[in-house]
């Protein structure tokens, strides 16, 4: 296996790795693992070509770095889920693989993921890794971009880094599918949505590296106006996502592509969602839970 940088470099910041001789339909020995582990603390975002994989597949390789999320975090109920528990559909597809119609609440739920976020961020255990297998893509559109969250805070005025070193987040999905107008939550979703408390500002676990935790999930500071809070985080993702720190993936059918969600945001570019077939399976690595005490 080795690892080849493609993606910007920011000084130490080293962005994007591609990974070649290895195939993820097989097991993984503990060294190769270890070596994608460790990619991962120096990269934040490993892409893997030619992984066609199946579900069970995706998942065994997922294991290797922690235990799984389940995927609960959405507006489908349980009858019409598509694929497993373990598995995230980021597609536009019904349980019956037949495009979702415009006016669909979960295609209306979905657009949320064209807005740059971290995922799981509204979990008190939010993400580690997450790892998106494309097994359908459009002819056009469709890419997901991802944001240096290390290098755009390295990159932060030092009047910023010292106004935001305390500050606490509260983050939710009610407020990013706000944003797009979307209040079609029932009481059940309402609940399971609830906020929760991050820290702005943390430290990678292995490399002691600072990243600022930014989101499109994030509501408010807490004992800051709103106001005052939406224009800081505004401001804060507008630096963040400026073209030096993003690199943009363009996808192909077989790619499997790992992020590392303490140091990154993404987010999904648009294209023909109720003409073509984009289906995407994501598993989710559980992260550690947050430091910061929930309100009750």
């Amino acid at each position: 296996m080795d690892i080849r940088h493609i993606g910007p470099c920011n000084g130490e910041f080293a962005f994007v790795g591609e990974v070649g001789g290895i195939d993820l339909r097989t097991p993984l020995a503990p060294d190769t693992a270890a070596a994608i582990e460790a990619g991962m603390d120096r990269y934040a975002i490993l892409v893997f070509h030619d992984q066609h994989v199946t579900d069970a597949q995706q998942v065994a390789f997922s294991l290797n770095f922690g235990a799984l999320e389940p995927s609960l975090a959405n507006v489908t109920k349980p009858q019409d889920r598509r694929l497993e528990l373990n598995i995230a559909d980021i597609s536009n597809l019904d349980k019956n693989n037949r495009l979702l119609g415009r006016d669909d609440k979960r295609r209306m739920f979905n657009l949320g993921n064209m807005l740059w976020h971290s995922d799981s961020s509204f979990k008190a255990t939010p993400a580690k890794y997450s790892l998106l297998s494309a097994r359908a893509v459009p002819a056009k559109g469709g890419e997901t971009q991802f944001a240096d969250m290390r290098a755009a805070y390295a990159a932060f005025p030092d009047d910023i880094k010292a106004q935001i070193e305390d500050l606490i987040t509260e983050h939710s999905l009610l407020y990013s599918r706000s944003l797009l107008g979307f209040a079609a939550f029932d009481d059940e979703e309402r609940r399971a949505f609830a906020p929760v408390l991050q820290r702005l500002v943390r430290r990678h676990p292995v490399t002691g590296r600072r990243s600022a935790f930014l989101s499109s999930h994030i509501g408010t500071i807490v004992g800051w106006p709103v106001p005052e809070a939406r224009a800081l985080i505004r401001d804060l993702v507008e630096m963040a996502t400026q073209p030096q720190f993003v690199h943009t993936h363009h996808w192909r059918a077989g790619d499997l592509v790992m992020w590392d969600n303490r140091v990154t945001m993404h987010r999904a570019r648009r294209y023909n969602d109720t003409g073509e077939v984009r289906d995407m399976r994501r598993t989710t690595v559980e992260g550690t839970p947050t430091v910061v005490p929930q309100a009750a």
